[in-house]
């Protein structure tokens, strides 16, 4: 993502097409993803997605997204209860950070 005004919604935009990638199945291309859908009750995403997912962040987002290290700060109950939204509003602090850094 070479684009430097990361607002939410463009983010939500990139985070969507990427747990889509992640899901990889025919069924997830319709699926609405908003700030509002959770990763385990509505997408059902398991570990090994999750690492996925935390690799292709890296990669769309130049190296300024360490999903891997927020999510370890978490506790199991944060994690389950995890939305994109929070996702969302997760990387765009990172990428302001690196836009003003």
């Amino acid at each position: 993502m070479t684009t430097m005004n990361h607002t939410p919604e463009s983010v939500l935009t990139a985070v969507a097409t990427l747990v889509r990638e992640v899901i990889g199945e025919d069924w997830a291309q319709d699926l609405e993803i908003t700030m509002a859908t959770s990763f385990s009750d509505d997408l059902e995403l398991e570990s090994i997605e999750f690492v996925t997912l935390a690799e292709r962040l890296k990669v769309a987002f130049d190296n300024r997204v360490d999903f891997a290290g927020w999510l370890a700060s978490m506790d199991l109950q944060e994690i389950i209860g995890l939305k994109v939204g929070t996702l969302v509003e997760y990387v765009v602090r990172c990428l302001s950070k690196s836009t003003t850094a």
